[in-house]
Formats: structure tokens, C-alpha cells, sequence
């Protein structure tokens, strides 16, 4: 029997009993637990993998699989063959690629292997010489590779992860590292998901319109030349992969056979999913998706894998990008749901707001508003140089490079680095239930964030001193050397379901048509409201939300939305001071339909859940885009070869 066929008889479906140990603990700890989202189901999906009763945060292995292409003498992509080699060595010489930037940032061990890079590399250090071949044959000339090199690349992804996981790794991130990979894996996928060469073809490292037509007929002639049995994964590979598509296939079997889990990244990890699939559909239950990848095609690939993305970020790039972050996303929850089993209830930092406080005039607040610097221009323009001439396609990190721009414009630093963090939550304490308390304070500490809890006065005040308190606090954490702050809230009552506050601002907004917020923000105005129109408490703590904005923005910090109702606080904020804008990151996509602006959102968990967990989570998402801006290095750095075709040719130097 050989390995192969003996890794696919060791694969078992998930453990029953593990996630349902899991899931009751759940359920008898929280109200709620649909508003942790998709993290319960990432969770449970992990102990099944695991089979622990209190799943333990794994142990993690970046397998950066390189390898040359045949076809990439097509002219497919933006960037020379020899490409392939400098990145190599860039990952283990210069060690700027984005995969180390974001292997630090997971804590996740990182290997590199050569399945088939067309030059002799000689002795790198730490290069792991697994090359089947100097490259693959021109698929679009006939078959890429023989069915024993096929084999061979499947049974040495299986063979390194029996070697790691004999290390007590048991979270596998692949990447890939390949001139022309994408070509391969368009074919791939348009054989295994039924798409046309049009629907399977993208840009990859960001081509232009010429040769994104060319890619296309080269995907269209493979097809025709190639004649590929979609039913045989071995057949597919063969006649159209790449050495590291199949070592990542192999990766993936061997994972599941060890039970051991794979998060994939985009789109060339998932043209390498499908054929293990093909293999044994029973691989799906041991994986993991992560983000929804510019390539047109990769949705089609996660819904033929029944995997859901987590998060739009707008990446291009293969080198475990999506798939680092999200992993870390579930460091917190498993940190979470760690505490969620123990009876320890954490003990918050709490403070009251100034009880007393001096009226605040509308053209007080006008002219505060007035004075909020737009961001500095300078610095983000040499923030974005420094990125665009990265170790990587031109613009492939999407949003990641949006978040490092706008935070270089917040600080007036081309190059910021660690940044102190601060969550404040609204809420008492006495109504704040202990599962509330353990969430946050997990994923706060999960963020490196401090929090505190924020006691407001009994309704007596009006809305525009409730606005000027929120100022005040902003100013006080400002002071305090507070460069990011997180702007949470949490239920009214200890015994409320997770979730309801923010159920209730959604029901009562979609049932007026969203006429609620121009009501709320023709109050706010009033230079006074009587005694006899107390505002209620919901709408004083609206107000200091939107001061803490407008005021944390005034002092220059970047502003971390939670869940819903700070997302309504925001947009009353930006509707009163339009630079305020330029100061949010929003975390996560709401329920049903957002507050119609246009600031990007990144996350895609349906969480309900407040109480500065979801902030907590986007503080994540600056810390991955400043180890991108601080840990990588530049072409001239690591004598990488630049591009020469598309919006990287001339931008790029070296």
C-alpha cells in the first residue's frame, strides 16, 4: 500500500463528542451563543478536528511550498521566472517576504521547501530540498508533470507533515511561492468547479488587460491540449499543476489523516484543496477558510468546499496572507472560551464620568468639530511608497495597506510601529454579566489592549454635555498616550442576552427608515433640553460615544468600532464632523444592512456579541498591517526582481 492510498485510509470523520462537550459548555455559559457568530462555528469545528474538551491554542507551521512553471513562458504574469529564486532566498536570507511578516505576527514556525524551482540554489540555510524536477512542463503544451511526479509532490506534502506534526505542530498554513501559478490553478479550478477559462481567470499578480486576455486563452488551450478527468485528482494535477500545488494537496491529506487542521489562504491554496478533495471529499472537514481573495474564481472554489470566508481584505497573494490573521482570530476565541470553563471572573477597570460638567454650546461644538485635522497627507504618501515597493505584487495586500496608510496619516509617521491600545466600554459593572466580563477581558488581552468600563450618570444631563463628557475621556486617554482606542458598550442588564441592545437599535432603526438618527442628531443641537425631556439612558450613552469620537479623532487616535451601536455612534459622529471619517476602522460588516457610508469594513463573523470583543478583533488587523509595514523588506533590501507589466512597472525599483 503506498502512502497515498494509506494516508487516505486514515482519515476519519470529525469527533462528535468533542464538539458536543464543547457546545454545551457554550450553551450553559452564555445567553447567547449565536453572537459569537462564525467564531462558535470555527471553534467547534476545531475541537472536532482536535477532540479536546477545552480545545488548547495549536501549535503552528507555515509550509511556504515554491516552484516553477512551464507555462509562465507564456508571458502570464507581471514578473520574471527568476522571480521564484529571489523570493526564495528572500524568505530565508532577507527574511521580508510577507509570509515571515506574517508568520511573526501568528507566532507560527515557518518552513520553506523547493518542490521544483528552476535554478540549482545551492546551500540556502533552512531551505529544504524536496525539488522533483527544474520546474514543469508548459502545460499549455501538453502535461505539466508524469503521474509518478504527481505522486511524489502528494507524497512529500504528506511526508512533512508527519515530520512537524511529530513536532507537536497541529495547525498547518500553506502558502506557495510560484511564477505563473495562477495560470495553473484557473486551469484547475475551471476543470474541478465547471467554470469557463473567463470565470476562472484573474489578474494574479496584477496584470494588465493585455495579458489577463492572453492568460486567459493560454487557461482556455491548457483545457483543450490537457483534456483533464475531473474525477481523477491525480489526473488533474498531472496534466495541469505545479509541483507546490501538489505538495500543498499532500499537506492537506496528511493533516487530516494526523488530525491536524489546514487554514487555507486564497486562490492557489484552493485550486490545491480541490484536488485533495477529489482525493477524499472527507479533507473538507479539516480545513479552514480564511478570506475572500481578488480572483474572481475563488468563491466558486470555497463554496464546491463548503468553506466560509471570514474576511474581505482584497488580497492577491498566495504566501499564507488570509490565513495568518484568521488564525489568530481563533487564538482569542480558544483564549475566550479558555476562560469562559474556569470560574475566575476577571476584574475590570472601572471609572465613572464627571458627574459635573460646564454647558456645551452648538458653536462650541462646531468649532471643536472645525479643528480636527485631516490626516497627514506627507506621510501617508511615503507610508504607501514603501508598501508599493515591498517584496510583493503591487497593491496585492488590499486593505491591509489601506489600514498602514491611514494609520501613517493618523500618527504623521511614514513608518509607525507599536501603538498603545485602550478599550473603553460603556456599561456598569453591577449589570454586566460575568460571561460579558470573561469575553472581554480575553479578547482585550488577546489584543494587548487595556480596558475600562465607563459608569455614565443617571439620565440628568442633555445631550450636548453628555457629547462634551465624551470629549473629555477621549482627552484624558489621549493624554495618557492612547494612540488606539476601541468604543464598545454592553448590555443594560446582567441578565440580558448577548446581542439584545444591539437587536433592538437595528429593529428600531429599519422599522423608521433610519429617520431615528436625523431625530437623535436634531436633539443633540438643543442648547438645552427641560427637565420634563430627560433624555433616556440609551441616548445619553450615544451621546459620549459620539463625543468620545469626535474627541479621540480631535487628538489625533484612531477610532475601533464594536459592534452596531458604535457603528451608529460613528456615523452621527462623521454626519457632525466629516473628518471623523478619516479617524474609523471598522471592524466587522453588521447585521442586515449597514448605515449606507462608505468606509470600508473587514470582518465577516456575524458577531452580536459587544462589550469591546469585536474591537479587540480589529485591533488585531492593525497589528498584522504594521508587522507587513515594519517586518518586510523592500526589492533593493532583498535583490528581488520587480515588475515589469501593470500598475507595479515603474513603481516598482530596485
Amino acid at each position: 500500500m503506498n502512502l497515498l492510498t494509506q494516508t487516505i485510509k486514515n482519515i476519519k470523520p470529525l469527533d462528535e463528542k468533542a464538539i458536543h462537550d464543547v457546545q454545551k459548555k457554550l450553551s450553559d455559559t452564555m445567553t447567547n451563543v449565536e453572537g459569537l457568530g462564525y467564531l462558535k462555528s470555527i471553534l467547534l469545528n476545531y475541537a472536532g478536528i482536535s477532540g479536546e474538551k477545552i480545545p488548547s491554542e495549536p501549535k503552528k507551521c507555515t509550509i511556504i511550498s515554491c516552484a516553477d512553471h512551464g507555462v509562465a513562458e507564456m508571458k502570464v504574469s507581471a514578473y520574471p521566472p527568476e522571480t521564484t529564486v529571489h523570493m526564495t532566498k528572500n524568505y530565508l536570507i532577507s527574511k521580508g517576504a510577507v509570509a515571515n511578516a506574517l508568520a511573526n505576527f501568528s507566532k507560527s514556525h515557518m518552513v520553506v521547501v523547493d518542490m521544483g524551482i528552476a535554478a540549482p540554489m545551492g546551500k540556502i540555510p533552512g531551505l529544504l530540498d524536496r525539488k522533483i524536477a527544474l520546474g514543469t512542463k508548459n502545460c499549455a503544451k501538453g502535461a505539466a508533470m508524469s503521474r509518478l511526479e504527481a505522486l511524489q509532490s502528494l507524497h512529500t506534502g504528506i511526508e512533512l507533515v508527519q515530520k512537524y506534526t511529530a513536532q507537536g505542530y497541529h495547525c498547518f498554513l500553506p502558502g506557495e511561492m510560484g511564477i505563473a501559478n495562477t495560470t495553473s490553478s484557473a486551469a484547475i479550478v475551471a476543470c474541478l468547479c465547471d467554470l469557463s477559462p473567463e470565470e476562472a481567470t484573474g489578474r494574479g499578480t496584477n496584470i494588465s488587460d493585455e495579458r489577463l486576455k492572453v492568460k486567459i486563452d493560454v487557461v482556455r488551450q491548457t483545457l483543450a491540449v490537457n483534456q483533464p478527468n475531473p474525477a481523477d485528482g491525480i489526473d488533474v494535477l498531472m496534466k495541469l499543476g505545479g509541483f507546490e500545488l501538489g505538495c500543498i494537496a499532500g499537506i492537506i491529506l496528511g493533516a487530516a489523516a494526523n488530525r491536524a487542521f489546514v487554514v487555507l489562504d486564497g486562490f492557489n491554496t484552493g485550486a490545491a484543496a480541490l484536488i485533495a478533495a477529489t482525493l477524499c471529499p472527507t479533507v473538507k472537514e479539516y480545513l479552514m477558510g480564511s478570506h475572500l481573495a481578488a480572483e474572481p474564481a475563488h468563491q466558486a472554489i470555497l463554496e464546491k468546499l463548503n468553506l466560509q470566508p471570514y474576511m474581505d481584505m482584497h488580497f492577491r497573494l498566495g504566501e499564507a496572507t488570509g490565513s495568518s490573521i484568521i488564525i489568530n482570530l481563533l487564538d482569542g476565541m480558544l483564549l475566550a472560551y479558555t476562560a469562559l470553563t474556569k470560574d475566575h471572573i476577571p476584574d475590570l477597570f472601572c471609572c465613572q464620568s464627571e458627574k459635573t460638567l460646564l454647558p456645551l454650546t452648538t458653536q462650541e461644538l462646531q468649532e471643536y468639530n472645525d479643528t480636527i485635522r485631516p490626516l497627514h497627507l506627507s506621510s501617508m504618501e511615503k507610508c504607501q511608497l514603501r508598501i508599493d515597493n515591498l517584496c510583493k505584487p503591487i497593491y496585492s495586500l488590499g486593505r491591509l495597506e489601506e489600514i498602514a496608510v491611514k494609520i501613517a496619516g493618523i500618527t504623521a509617521s511614514a513608518k509607525p510601529n507599536i501603538l498603545q491600545k485602550r478599550i473603553l466600554c460603556f456599561g456598569s459593572k453591577a449589570n454586566m454579566s460575568s460571561t460579558q466580563q470573561k469575553l472581554t477581558a480575553a479578547f482585550a488581552q488577546h489584543a494587548n489592549a487595556k480596558v475600562t468600563l465607563i459608569e455614565l450618570p443617571k439620565p440628568s444631563q442633555d445631550l450636548l454635555t453628555a457629547i462634551k463628557g465624551g470629549m473629555l475621556l477621549a482627552e484624558k486617554e489621549i493624554r495618557q498616550g492612547t494612540q488606539i482606542i476601541g468604543i464598545a458598550t454592553t448590555e443594560n442588564q446582567r441578565h440580558d442576552i448577548c446581542g439584545t441592545k444591539v437587536k433592538q437599535a437595528l429593529q428600531k432603526l429599519l422599522t423608521t427608515n433610519y429617520i431615528e438618527l436625523t431625530i437623535f442628531k436634531d436633539r443633540l443641537l438643543k442648547p438645552h433640553t427641560p427637565a420634563s425631556e430627560t433624555p433616556a439612558a440609551n441616548d445619553i450613552e450615544l451621546a459620549y460615544m459620539i463625543g468620545l469620537i469626535l474627541g479621540a479623532a480631535h487628538g489625533g487616535a484612531l477610532i475601533v468600532l464594536d459592534n452596531f451601536i458604535s457603528e451608529i455612534a460613528a456615523k452621527i459622529a462623521i454626519d457632525l464632523a466629516p473628518n471623523v471619517k478619516d479617524y474609523i476602522l471598522r471592524t466587522e460588516t453588521p447585521p442586515a444592512s449597514a448605515l449606507d457610508w462608505d468606509i470600508p469594513s473587514y470582518l465577516n463573523l456575524n458577531m452580536t456579541t459587544g462589550g469591546g470583543c469585536i474591537a479587540a478583533l480589529g485591533m488585531k488587523l492593525v497589528d498584522a498591517s504594521l508587522h507587513m509595514l515594519n517586518d518586510m523588506k523592500t526589492f533593493t533590501e532583498a535583490s528581488v526582481a520587480v515588475a515589469n507589466d501593470g500598475p507595479g512597472a515603474g513603481r516598482q525599483k530596485i
